[in-house]
């Protein structure tokens, strides 16, 4: 490495002892070349923090130009602009799966549907597709299935749009008319297992008869090439494929195994999750999702519910028992450290399946970002009838147009906020030139008659409300003040 970059490099990482080095190195260097050491050290002041994270100007107007960009496209064609996120997902650095999981929990926040794979619908891969009531969902892609790569995939594309109603009519049909030279077992029972061929029948049905079918597919093929099936044709028709039923049906698949073999080939649960009854819980409190959490939350404090995956036990060297879980949720999934004191009070808890309602401390170690426990409760999906709802604070932000006094204030504001610490929601409305934008925080406050006070005294009395669920105000003597016209 040239002597810039190793210096680049320790700034980068933020190493102290290399730093330090750095820094003699510099102030050395620049004194030899005849420039005085008070102001090397002074630009050296100046070089350090802008390291660690700065971009020139040039840099920062394309990133800006970028991101107004992609929040226009989001905003006003959210369909459209999330499946350009999940079509890109195979060249993300998180992974395909994590990239999927992750943009497919940000769809469930947009209320966008988001379909599995279609034999008769599903192209290559994720699409637009319009809904009867003029909205737009989108459809999982074939060649996204596991197992099923992209020769397949054109090949069953091909047979469809060669059928006289470019679709198959029945799981004969579809049997007949694939090239299986080109798609084989697996990719059929693939396809059947993540429900790509519901239209065709059930999928219990369809996974007892797929060697005949495909048995006698292949045959009929063959018989084909060799000119064979003339010498039997009907009206210069051939006879159709026959398959035959068993006698006696198969038993039903649970719905655990329809949902592991979903998550199994397309990476997500999709139909359902083990964590659907949580949603009205997650939105409610403001929990983040696990795709939300990175380096930059490093230090930070987050709440989530999820799911254990997996959980391993170690044994410290003071001869504790501690715990590793493999944290997941709609949007992707973490490692979640338990050290012994906390094990050992939630120990009944940790198994696997177990839906748990998590607060943790973001840690980041060799490059990888994962939590380390501080609390561990069960997941309820309604709170417990004791606990009261939490009131909605809403607080309009004063706007001066002076950006310096406005930051300012938001800083003198969230100061007095944080010294009423508490479980209530807060709202802040940011005023605009056509009306107001809603920014909902993860800052939780008590709504008590001091609160109101003091907000009164930084804000005035008509910039601020609360909305108190019913049956809460003769339990709790809080103020509720309505908003001044």
């Amino acid at each position: 490495l040239g002597e810039a970059d190793i210096m680049r490099k320790a700034m980068g990482k933020k190493i102290p002892e290399k730093m330090k080095a750095e820094r003699e190195r510099f102030i050395a260097g620049a004194v030899a070349k005849g420039y005085n050491a008070e102001d090397a050290e002074r630009i050296f002041n100046l070089i350090e923090p802008f390291a660690g994270y700065a971009f020139n100007k040039a840099h920062a107007v394309c990133y800006a130009t970028i991101s107004y960009q992609t929040a226009y496209l989001k905003a006003n064609y959210p369909a459209e602009y999330m499946t350009a996120v999940l079509r890109l997902a195979p060249s993300h650095p998180a992974g395909t799966a994590k990239r999927v999981a992750a943009a497919l929990a940000e769809c469930q926040k947009l209320g966008i549907p988001v379909f599995p794979p279609d034999i008769n619908r599903s192209g290559k891969t994720f699409e637009v597709e319009p809904q009867p009531d003029g909205t737009l969902a989108i459809r999982f892609g074939l060649a996204m299935v596991k197992n099923v790569g992209e020769g397949a995939v054109e090949a069953i594309l091909k047979a469809r749009d060669e059928r006289p109603e470019q679709r198959f009519t029945s799981f004969e049909d579809f049997c007949e008319a694939i090239d299986w030279s080109q798609v084989n077992r697996r990719v059929a029972e693939s396809l059947i297992k993540c429900g790509a061929l519901d239209c065709l029948g059930d999928r219990k049905m369809l996974l007892a008869v797929l060697d005949q079918a495909i048995s006698a597919a292949q045959a009929r093929q063959r018989a084909i090439r060799k000119g064979q099936i003339d010498l039997f044709s009907i009206a210069g028709q051939s006879p159709a494929l026959a398959i035959v039923r068993p006698e006696k049906e198969p038993p039903d698949i649970p719905h655990a195994t329809l949902l592991a073999w979903e998550k199994e080939l397309l990476g997500v649960y999709l139909s359902s999750h083990p964590l659907d009854d949580y949603v009205g819980v997650i939105r409610r409190d403001g929990l983040v999702q696990i795709a939300e959490i990175d380096e930059e939350s490093a230090g930070e404090t987050v709440e989530v519910i999820a799911i254990v995956a997996q959980l391993r036990k170690l044994t410290t060297r003071s001869n504790r028992v501690m715990a590793v879980c493999q944290l997941e949720d709609r949007s992707g999934s973490i490692e979640l450290v338990i050290f012994p004191d906390l094990y050992e009070e939630s120990r009944e808890l940790l198994a696997e399946d177990m839906v748990l309602r998590v607060n943790a401390r973001v840690d980041v170690r060799n490059e990888d970002v994962q939590l380390i426990a501080q609390q561990i409760r069960l997941a309820q999906v309604a709170p417990p009838a004791d606990e009261p709802e939490p009131a909605i604070i809403h607080l309009r932000l004063p706007v001066t147009g002076d950006p310096n006094d406005d930051i300012a204030a938001m800083h003198r504001l969230r100061d007095l906020l944080a010294e009423f610490p508490g479980e209530d929601r807060l709202i802040l409305h940011l005023p605009t030139g056509g009306g107001e934008v809603l920014l909902r925080t993860s800052l939780r406050v008590d709504w008590c008659p001091d609160l109101a006070h003091v907000l009164e005294e930084a804000v005035g009395s008509g910039q601020f409300w609360c909305e108190i669920p019913a049956g809460r105000q003769n339990a709790d003597q809080r103020p509720e003040l309505a908003l001044s016209a």
